[in-house]
C-alpha cells in the first residue's frame, strides 16, 4: 500500500552553468582576459552537468588507496584511484589549469586560468591540489634554467596520464611540494632532511616529510639541508631510465576533508635529486611556489562560497514552509543575501588579485608591490570566512543539508582546509607584518588601490583608523589579526564600490565597515535591496 507521495522537496542542481556568475565574467573582461569568456563559460556548463557532479561525488566517496607493494612483494609505492579522479584530472589538464599561462604567456593568461580554476573547483576540490602545485612549480623550477628547459614543457603540456613511468616518456607531468616535517610544521628552517652532493652533480636525499599532498605526482620539489642551509631539490618518483627513485610513501593521511587528494608521510631513502637554485637559498625558491598556491587557496575558498550560496538559494526556491517558498520569506532572504554579499566580495577580490598576479608576472612593478601585501591579506581573510559561510549555507537546507547525499557536508569539511594550508592564519598575519616592515612601499600600493574608490565616507573613515593603527603598532603581533581583517574589509569595500553591484556594495559597507549587523549571517539591516542581491546568485529557471 502506498502511504505517501513525495512532494515539497528540492531537486538536484544539474544543468546549471557554474560560470553564470556576473562577478566572474565581468572580472575576466576587466582584468584583461575577455578573450577567455567563451572557454570559461563552456567549462562552467560542463561543470554543472550531472555526469561531472557525479565524478566529484565518486572521487570523494572512493578515496585513494596506497599500494606500497605489488603482489610479489616488490616495493612500488603506488596509489590507486577511482576512475572519477582521472576524469577530473584529465579535464583540468586539458583546460590548461595546470600550466597554460606558461605555454601561452599572453596578457590575461593567469586571469583566465584563475577563472577556470574557480569554476572547476566548484565540482571537487581535492584534485585541484596537484593542478595548483604543478602550475606553481614552474617559477621555482626556473631558478635552474637547465632543469626548466627539460621539465617545463612537460609540466605545461595539456595531456594527462596517470601512473608511474619515466618522466621523459610521459606526455605530461604533475608536480608537488614536499616541505613539512614532524618537528617543524611551518618552520621549515627546522627541517632535518639532509642532501649530500654526489660526484655527478646530483644529490642523495635522506629524511622524512610529515605531510606532502598530491603524492601521485611525477616530480617533488623537496626542501633539505646542505652545509649552506635549506636548499630546494627536484626529486622525480621515477628516474629517466625507468627505475623507481627511493621515495617511500609510508601512509596516507586520514583527513577531515579533501579526501580525494592523497596526502602522505614520506621517507626519502637516499633518493636522487637535483638542486634548484643556489645552496642555502631553498626558502626563496619554494616561496615562489607557495605564493602561487596561496592565491589558489583564496580562489578555492571563493569558489566554495559561491557553490554554497548557490546551492542554498536553489534549495530555497523549491522548498516551502509555512505556506510559501523559503526564498520568499524575509528571514531566509536576509540569510541568503548576506551569504551572497560575502561571496561576491571574495570573488571580486580574487579576480583583482589574479589580475595583479598576471601583470606582475609580465613585469609590472606597481602591481607586484600591491600583490605582495594584498595577497597575504586576502588569503588570510577569505579563507577565514569560508567555514562559517559553509556552515550557514548548509543550515539553509535544514536537516536535509546535514545528510551526505546533499553534498553540503563535503563542502563543510573542505572549508577549513584553505585557511590551514600554505600558511595558517597566524603565518599569513606574520607575513603581512614582515611585508610592511621590509617594504613600506607595499603599504603605499595597498592604500593607493583602496583610494581608487573615491570619496566614499565609510571607506575614508576606516582607512583613517587603519593608518592610525599602523603608525602605532607597539603590540604588532598581538593586534595583527585585527588590523589585517580591517585591511581586507576596506580593500573589498573599495573594489565593490568600483566594480560591484551597487546593492551588494551598499550592504557590504553598511555591515562590514559601519558595523550595522549582528555576529552571524542573516543580520543585514532593513532597507537592503534583497531582490537585486538574490538575483545575482539564484540559479535561473525557478
Amino acid at each position: 500500500m502506498q502511504t505517501h507521495e513525495v512532494f515539497n522537496q528540492s531537486v538536484p542542481l544539474y544543468g546549471h552553468n557554474v560560470a553564470d556568475d556576473a562577478t566572474l565574467l565581468e572580472g575576466l573582461a576587466r582584468e584583461g582576459a575577455e578573450w577567455a569568456i567563451d572557454d570559461v563559460s563552456s567549462l562552467g556548463a560542463l561543470a554543472g552537468t550531472e555526469q561531472v557532479q557525479e565524478w566529484g561525488r565518486l572521487a570523494n566517496e572512493n578515496p585513494p588507496i596506497l599500494k606500497p607493494y605489488d603482489r610479489f612483494g616488490h616495493r612500488i609505492d603506488d596509489i590507486e584511484f577511482h576512475p572519477a579522479w582521472h576524469e577530473l584530472m584529465s579535464t583540468a589538464v586539458a583546460n590548461g589549469m595546470h600550466g597554460a599561462p606558461w605555454s601561452d604567456p599572453r596578457a590575461g593568461s593567469h586571469v583566465a586560468r584563475a577563472a577556470k580554476f574557480y569554476v572547476w573547483s566548484n565540482v571537487e576540490a581535492g584534485h585541484t591540489c596537484p593542478i595548483s602545485a604543478t602550475y606553481a612549480s614552474v617559477p621555482a623550477l626556473r631558478d635552474t634554467p637547465e632543469l626548466a628547459a627539460v621539465y617545463e614543457p612537460l609540466l605545461s603540456n595539456a595531456l594527462y596520464e596517470g601512473g608511474l613511468r619515466s618522466p621523459l616518456e610521459k606526455p605530461g607531468l604533475l608536480a608537488t611540494m614536499s616541505m613539512t616535517e614532524k618537528q617543524g610544521g611551518s618552520d621549515i628552517r627546522a627541517n632535518t632532511t639532509r642532501a649530500t652532493l654526489q660526484s655527478d652533480g646530483s644529490y642523495r636525499i635522506v629524511g622524512h616529510k610529515w605531510f606532502t599532498s598530491a603524492t601521485m605526482a611525477d616530480l617533488f620539489l623537496v626542501l633539505a639541508q646542505t652545509d649552506a642551509g635549506v636548499t630546494c631539490f627536484l626529486v622525480p618518483r621515477v628516474l629517466e631510465d625507468g627505475t623507481r627513485n627511493n621515495v617511500r610513501l609510508m601512509r596516507l593521511k586520514d583527513k577531515l576533508g579533501n579526501r580525494s587528494n592523497p596526502s602522505a608521510e614520506i621517507e626519502y631513502e637516499n633518493a636522487i635529486g637535483w638542486r634548484i637554485g643556489e645552496e642555502g637559498r631553498g626558502v626563496p625558491s619554494i616561496i615562489k611556489m607557495v605564493n602561487m598556491t596561496r592565491l589558489d587557496c583564496l580562489i578555492g575558498a571563493a569558489s566554495g562560497m559561491r557553490r554554497g550560496v548557490t546551492q542554498a538559494a536553489h534549495h530555497a526556491t523549491h522548498r516551502k514552509a509555512f505556506g510559501s517558498h523559503l526564498i520568499d520569506q524575509p528571514l531566509m532572504r536576509n540569510v541568503l543575501a548576506d551569504l551572497t554579499v560575502e561571496s561576491e566580495a571574495a570573488s571580486l577580490l580574487m579576480m583583482r588579485l589574479a589580475g595583479a598576479h598576471d601583470r606582475a608576472t609580465l613585469g609590472d612593478e606597481a602591481e607586484s608591490r600591491f600583490l605582495r601585501l594584498a595577497l597575504a591579506v586576502g588569503k588570510y581573510w577569505v579563507c577565514k570566512r569560508w567555514p562559517a559561510h559553509a556552515a550557514e549555507a548548509m543550515e539553509c537546507f535544514g536537516g536535509n543539508g546535514f545528510i551526505e547525499e546533499s553534498q553540503m557536508p563535503r563542502l563543510f569539511r573542505e572549508s577549513p582546509l584553505n585557511g590551514i594550508w600554505e600558511g595558517s592564519g597566524n603565518v599569513a598575519a606574520l607575513d603581512v607584518l614582515r611585508a610592511m616592515a621590509k617594504s613600506p612601499d607595499t603599504v603605499d600600493a595597498f592604500f593607493g588601490e583602496v583610494a581608487l574608490a573615491g570619496p566614499e565616507p565609510s571607506i575614508q573613515r576606516a582607512v583613517g583608523e587603519l593608518r592610525a593603527q599602523l603608525t602605532n603598532l607597539a603590540d604588532a603581533e598581538v593586534l595583527a589579526r585585527r588590523v589585517i581583517e580591517r585591511m581586507a574589509l576596506v580593500l573589498q569595500a573599495s573594489l565593490l564600490v568600483r566594480f560591484g553591484n551597487p546593492a551588494v556594495a551598499d550592504a557590504f559597507i553598511a555591515t562590514r565597515l559601519d558595523g550595522d549587523r549582528g555576529s552571524v549571517y542573516g543580520t543585514l539591516p532593513g532597507g537592503v535591496d534583497f531582490a537585486a542581491i538574490l538575483d545575482r546568485v539564484t540559479p535561473q529557471g525557478r
